[in-house]
């Protein structure tokens, strides 16, 4: 199969080599056409710099390309640009889609998905979502692995499993799309604040209340949003919740651990190339958390830190003296 990703980032390019090494052909799209030129001749990624990739994977700085490369798109670039990137794409074109970037957009606090579906004229059941606990740089290394593709079609949803698997890259199927999505946006936010913990220097009892309860938060959007419950325990939920909030590789944790060491966000962001996809995902969930009336306080706390100067240890302060209450209703 011909297979085109939008969006050479660490992410699509590592999922790139994934369809490769599968025997697939894979034109990867990117911005800048000095980036696509210097990846083509050297076949290194600057994001990626210990792993040679394969020579089969074709890299474009033309959208034109894209249009009429194969049989499936990878949507790959970061949330806050999907919208914009798609924008650019023929009012006639349909092909299967697969969505990997998690983020809600800040405008319309649409999914990832839905901001798809209303860019192109989709119906959802021709977006599939690939989710779950996959650091770029394992996954490009070959370590085993294993995610979620959802989709409302269960049948396009098991297609895109078998693309992808293979003996490093296990793939499951599922039709909760806004569970696998709202658990891999919202994750990020809890990463965030994990980041804080270990920059303010708290130690693992601060670590697994925080997930513990980070989780439930997100348990929370999401089920309000129509998610089923049971999938916030899988790959999508607690799996990538772990994996980002623990890992040295998590862009979010490590911008939350910088906040919590005293830098400021502007400086922060400034420094970084890639995108730290938990900063927009925490305006766009204190939104919904706005208009849902759903009480999300670790969430709400990250916001106050990110965006109105407060200082770390006085938002921590501010959890732990909340009024007491029952962990569940009894």
């Amino acid at each position: 199969m011909k297979i085109a990703v939008l969006g050479a980032g660490s992410w699509g390019t590592a999922l790139g080599e994934v369809l490769s090494k599968n025997g697939h052909d894979v034109l990867l799209w990117h911005l800048e056409q000095d980036f696509v030129d210097k990846i083509n001749q050297t076949h290194i990624h600057p994001f990626l710099p210990d792993i040679n990739l394969n020579k089969t994977l074709q890299f474009t700085a033309s959208l034109d390309d894209v249009y009429d490369y194969g049989e499936m798109l990878i949507s790959a670039v970061p949330s806050q640009v999907v919208r914009s990137v798609l924008c650019r794409f023929p009012s006639a074109w349909r092909k299967l889609v697969v969505s990997v970037s998690k983020g809600i957009e800040n405008e319309t606090g649409m999914r990832m998905s839905e901001v798809i579906s209303d860019t192109l004229n989709f119906d959802t059941d021709e977006i599939v979502v690939l989710s779950g606990p996959s650091h770029a740089e394992e996954v490009s290394r070959e370590f085993p692995t294993t995610v979620v593709a959802a989709c409302t079609d269960i049948d396009h949803a098991r297609e895109v499993q078998k693309i992808f698997s293979n003996e490093y890259f296990r793939v499951y199927a599922g039709n909760d799309v806004v569970g696998v999505e709202i658990g891999g946006s919202a994750k990020n936010v809890i990463a965030l604040a994990a980041g804080v913990c270990y920059g303010l220097g708290y130690g693992d009892n601060t670590m697994a209340a925080l997930v513990t309860r980070g989780l439930e938060e997100i348990i929370r959007l999401g089920t309000t949003l129509g998610a089923k419950r049971s999938t916030f325990s899988g790959l999508s939920g607690m799996g990538d919740l772990v994996v980002t909030a623990f890992s040295g590789h998590s862009r979010n944790r490590q911008v939350g651990e910088r906040i919590g060491k005293g830098e400021t966000l502007i400086d922060i962001l400034d420094s970084m190339e890639m995108v730290a996809e938990g900063v927009e995902t925490t305006r766009s969930i204190y939104e919904l958390t706005k208009k849902y009336k759903i009480e999300m306080p670790i969430c709400g706390q990250i916001y106050r830190v990110l965006f109105e100067n407060v200082v770390p240890r006085e938002a921590i302060l501010e959890l732990m003296g909340r009024e007491l209450v029952d962990e569940y209703p009894v």
